[in-house]
């Protein structure tokens, strides 16, 4: 089984704490990020890994290579932005198997296994959603899904304080979600412009402990309580 992880991002939002390393190296609890992804993803039987690389790919290749922490590693490195959609375009061309896991390369899961998702995917999905409860979701947007899992709608930011299910970023996805991706142009969002119009697009609820990491603030909790 194979996965793709998306890490070429240029991670702004964390200032010089990124500027010469890519984030999804950074060090949480004695772990880099990717090392307790890949604890994830070997869990369920992940043997190969593509990182959709980009900014700083050099830098992340030095320090991985073609194998780290007791997993395979390819590279499916963006010449251009090309958002997360494009850069998971990009990596299905050395993805071999279906279904498959994406998983953005700023986030931590603890107490979940991904198998979860391995059981309730069922043929005729396109793909499924991660959906992890937050106590605010105003920071995120949010997941509605009905009562078989079905995504109903993506609400946008919401300016009130409550509690809901948002995308985690982790997805199994069957190969059919590439005849949703557009045909004019490579750089495009996979949570704009593919997501809304997959029917067949489902979420998994779950009150796994998720922290995403793509903040300083967030950064600092993960690093204290990870």
């Amino acid at each position: 089984m194979q996965a793709i992880i998306l890490c070429g991002g240029l991670a702004t939002r964390l200032g010089e704490t990124a500027k010469t390393l890519p984030k999804i190296l950074l060090e949480i609890a004695g772990k880099t990020v990717l090392e307790w992804q890949i604890q994830l993803l070997r869990d369920v039987g992940v043997t190969s890994v593509i990182l959709a690389s980009g900014h700083l790919h050099d830098v992340l290749y030095g320090r991985v290579g073609d194998a780290y922490a007791g997993m395979c590693i390819r590279y499916a490195k963006e010449e251009k932005r090309l958002g997360t959609g494009g850069a998971i375009q990009n990596a299905m061309q050395q993805i071999d198997t279906s279904p498959f896991f994406v998983l953005n390369g700023d986030i931590l899961i603890a107490n979940f296994s991904l198998r979860e998702m391995l059981v309730r995917f069922e043929q005729g999905m396109a793909g499924m959603l991660l959906s992890v409860h937050v106590p605010d979701v105003r920071p995120y947007g949010e997941i509605v899904s009905d009562g078989e899992g079905k995504i109903q709608a993506f609400r946008e930011k919401q300016s009130t304080r409550r509690a809901g299910y948002i995308n985690s970023g982790v997805y199994l996805f069957d190969q059919s979600i590439a005849e949703a991706f557009p045909s004019d142009r490579e750089n495009f969002s996979m949570e704009r412009d593919v997501f809304p119009y997959v029917s067949s697009l489902y979420a998994l609820e779950t009150d796994a402990d998720w922290i995403d990491i793509g903040v300083p603030e967030r950064l600092a909790h993960a690093r204290a309580h990870f």
